[in-house]
């Protein structure tokens, strides 16, 4: 192959550049703009803790831009707070186990940048939004970085009102911005844990349509589980899956991990607390689900229906509901109501959180893997395999027609067995006819559109690739067909 004077310089010197300040496989992870970026605020409560450490064992999937304590209803400087330094432990215990992670996965951030994002915010009262704190700033100058244009996903785990006080610096510093930084925003926010969002955010920003996500599902992963979850899921949540899988001897990050001590009424020693927050971050795992195209499709994160403008809320399955106009939380929220009733047996309230609490399993052998990466190498740990389709992942298709899917090029990294499992996601399909998929347990199958199938509907297919590793490890792919 012939090679240009000019072209073989530019890369020698492009080589040359690139090698000194970050070495090979640094400059290439550089170049890879495909991540995620995410900014998480947080209130610091006992359940956030919990999902810190599992944020923290996650940092290498995503573009971590902030970590910033903020308050909310329920906690703020003097009532009930953790300490605006609670994040520490958790940092530092991740530094510890940082030598092992990079076994795993040379993506995992360096701690000192880590410490060097994480900041405080607005944080002397509920919902106080008025002055301008360093974790308000460190969002405005993610948001207005014109060098970098992919989304952002500012998840509010407490309060909206960090995020509130950046946007309205934005909104009185720099107005002819505003549209820019709304393009790049996403909102996924637990409950509105205070009145930020309605009375700031929506009225001046809601102009600019900004896709947001407020979940009222995430008491899938709340203190009360134990209520209304299925058997199955509980399983991978009680104290004798949680201690051995996850707490114990597995480093200093995961011993930190604040799970039921004993002597707490209706829990055993290592019981899964609450995880509340986790959703949040769950929504963004990259897994092949393709959450991030849709609330709708559904995902580690939950599923969403659009209820007004481009705000995505639960599903409310109740004959007649009627959702709320304005916010979203304790007071009304559909499903923390409904546990309040404390009735036996609520199938209403457990298909509620369907959307969240099916994917607990997987969900958890993936946490336990994660667990393994602080403490093990990498050839005695299990990571997850990665599913490679030969078909479109979009196909448009007629009446009758046949299908075929193929999965040839899915691969383990650590050569394990596959099994594969073709199902049709109803829940996301507007096709709700029954769907008959060929050789459905095969990397290759097919799919035949139903009769009755109209013009515009569209049927989602989801390639379900479980490796035999220990623990099992589970990741996805989304074909969805829009019948012509």
């Amino acid at each position: 192959m012939k090679v240009e004077k000019g072209v073989l310089f530019s890369i020698i010197l492009l080589i040359n550049f690139c090698l000194p300040l970050c070495g090979v496989s640094d400059c290439i992870a550089a170049e890879k703009k495909d991540k995620t970026r995410v900014i998480i605020t947080s209130d610091g409560e006992i359940d956030d803790e919990c999902s810190f450490v599992r944020f923290l064992l996650y940092a290498n999937e995503w573009d971590i831009e902030g970590i910033i304590t903020s308050s909310s209803q329920y906690h703020w400087q003097g009532h009930k707070w953790a300490g605006d330094d609670w994040a520490q432990p958790y940092l530092k215990a991740y530094s510890e186990v940082y030598p092992n992670l990079i076994k795993h996965d040379k993506n995992f951030p360096k701690p000192d940048y880590l410490q060097s994002i994480t900041v405080l915010g607005n944080v002397e009262t509920e919902g106080e939004m008025e002055k301008v704190t360093p974790g308000s700033s460190l969002i405005v100058k993610v948001l207005l970085d014109e060098t970098d244009n992919r989304p952002i996903w500012l998840q509010a785990w407490g309060g909206t009102n960090t995020i509130a006080r950046a946007l309205k610096t934005i909104e009185e510093e720099h107005p002819e911005k505003m549209q820019m930084v709304a393009k790049k925003i996403r909102f996924y926010l637990i409950w509105e844990q205070d009145k930020t969002y309605q009375e700031y955010i929506k009225v001046h920003w809601g102009k600019f349509n900004i896709l947001t996500i407020i979940s009222d599902q995430f008491i899938a992963y709340f203190y009360n589980w134990k209520q209304f979850l299925p058997k199955k899921q509980q399983q991978f949540l009680v104290g004798a899956w949680m201690k051995p899988n996850v707490i114990d001897g597995h480093g200093p990050l995961c011993a930190l991990y604040k799970a039921h001590t004993a002597g707490e009424e209706g829990f055993e020693l290592g019981d899964f607390r609450s995880e509340g927050d986790s959703p949040a971050f769950l929504h963004t795992i990259p897994t092949g689900l393709r959450s991030l195209e849709s609330p709708g499709y559904g995902g580690w994160g939950g599923r969403y229906v659009k209820i007004r403008a481009n705000a995505w809320m639960d599903k409310v399955e109740e004959d007649g509901y009627v959702y709320p106009e304005g916010r979203w939380w304790t007071q009304n929220a559909w499903g923390r109501n409904r546990m309040k009733k404390a009735i036996p047996n609520d199938t209403l309230l457990t298909d509620y959180m369907k959307p969240m609490w099916r994917w607990i399993v997987p969900i958890q052998n993936d946490f336990a893997a994660r667990a393994d990466w602080c403490v093990k190498s990498f050839k005695d740990a299990n990571h997850p395999p990665v599913v490679v389709l030969k078909n479109a992942l979009n196909i448009n298709a007629r009446v009758g027609s046949v299908i075929k899917l193929n999965a040839k090029g899915t691969k383990d990294p650590d050569g394990n067995l596959l099994h594969y499992s073709w199902w049709n996601d109803k829940d996301a399909s507007t096709n709700q006819a029954k769907i008959y998929i060929e050789d459905s347990n095969q990397q290759k199958s097919s799919i035949t559109i139903p009769d009755n199938a109209r013009s515009g509907d569209t049927i989602h297919v989801i390639c379900e690739v479980t490796d035999n590793g220990t623990p099992a490890l589970t990741r996805y792919q989304r074909v969805i067909i829009k019948v012509d």
